[in-house]
């Protein structure tokens, strides 16, 4: 199963977000929500430094697991961007959550200390 944490301030903003796993699906290479959730994830990274040149600090590896943590003290504006599209991709991670629900599982977090 494919594991989805959201990590929000205390605030609501969302810090970071962590994905591990494998769907399990179907076959290497031909897993549809692997794929989905691979290319949400990226797109969504990828969007954030092409809109707002933000490059939030990325780990990876080929094992399936890829963490995301947007850089503290953003301009108000910059922030809002960034929030906005980390914000589709989670309305876009939930979209093959519920139709995958066996295969991948979101959860949030919300830190108690801003």
């Amino acid at each position: 199963m494919i594991s989805v944490t959201i990590y929000r301030t205390k605030s609501g903003m969302i810090s970071s977000f962590a994905i591990s796993g494998h769907a399990f699906f179907s076959d290497r290479g031909k897993d549809i929500v692997c794929a989905g959730v691979s290319a949400v994830s990226i797109g969504a990274i990828n969007a954030v430094n092409a809109i707002t040149g933000v490059t939030p600090l990325i780990e990876q590896n080929e094992s399936g697991y890829l963490s995301c943590t947007v850089p503290e003290a953003l301009h108000e504006d910059v922030c809002e961007k960034v929030q906005l599209l980390l914000e589709g991709m989670i309305v876009s991670l939930q979209t093959i959550e519920e139709e995958y629900g066996k295969h991948i599982k979101i959860t949030f977090k919300k830190q108690e200390v801003e």
